[in-house]
This record gives structure tokens, C-alpha cells and sequence, in this order.
């Protein structure tokens, strides 16, 4: 498993990558306290959502947080997970999931990413993360 320091520097060495694949000038790269290294990856200003990484051992997982349980229409509720269901092999480099009570995009990379891997990886999520929030507005309250 990767240290936190390893982490975090594949993380600000992905950075300028980033900001010159989605032309944004701030990037907010914060360690979160705990025992597993989890990184947060903020785009203040932005429309973009906030990305955790962490060494899950095998794979680095990145996740971003789309809603919570309760903020989606009861009614609409089952056709949103068919929908969900559908979506997820079109969505490249990720994948729709739950944490919790809380709906989640996923994406992986190999423990021995380069910067420029993390940096695709992290802006297809990012892409992805906002695509589906305007796509599946409808369901939301």
C-alpha cells in the first residue's frame, strides 16, 4: 500500500497536467485526516465536484460524490437505477456505485500510475461527475 507521501506527491505531480487538460487555474489538493490516505482534489470556482483518492492496496480509487439517498424523487427512484445501470458502460473510465447513502462515480488506476495517468483519470471523473449531474437532474428534488 502506497504512503500517504507517495500519494499526495503523485497527486502535485498530476496538478499541472490537470489544469492544462480542463484549463483551470486552481486545484486544491488536500490530505483528509485518518488512518487510510485519502486525498481531496477541490476545483474551487468551478462547477466540478470535489475527488477523493485513496490506495485501496491493488488500485488507487478515485471517488467523487454525486447526491445523497434522500435527495432523490421517490417516484422516479427505480428508473433512476435502470438508468444508472444503463449509463455505466457508456461512461468512460468510471463507474456508477453507492457508498453508504450516498451515490458515488468510481474510477481505478494501477498503484504505479504515472502523473499523466492520474491526471486523465482525474479529469474524466471530473467530466464525468458533472455530465451526470446535469443528465440526471430530472431525478433529483
Amino acid at each position: 500500500m502506497a504512503s500517504r507521501r507517495r500519494l499526495v506527491n503523485l497527486i502535485k505531480a498530476a496538478v499541472p497536467l490537470l489544469k492544462r487538460q480542463i484549463l483551470i487555474d486552481a486545484i486544491d489538493v488536500t490530505p483528509v485526516a485518518g488512518e487510510v490516505p485519502v486525498i481531496e482534489i477541490a476545483f474551487p470556482g468551478s462547477e466540478r465536484l470535489a475527488i477523493y483518492v485513496t490506495d485501496a492496496g491493488s488500485q488507487l480509487l478515485c471517488i467523487s460524490y454525486l447526491w445523497r439517498d434522500d435527495e432523490v424523487r421517490p417516484r422516479l427512484r427505480a428508473r433512476l437505477m435502470e438508468t444508472l445501470l444503463d449509463l455505466n458502460p457508456s461512461v468512460p473510465l468510471s463507474s456508477f456505485g453507492r457508498i453508504g447513502s450516498h451515490f458515488v462515480l468510481v474510477g481505478a488506476l494501477s498503484p504505479a500510475a504515472s502523473p499523466a495517468d492520474m491526471a486523465l483519470e482525474l479529469a474524466t471523473l471530473g467530466d464525468n461527475g458533472r455530465d451526470a449531474l446535469a443528465t440526471l437532474a430530472e431525478f433529483l428534488v
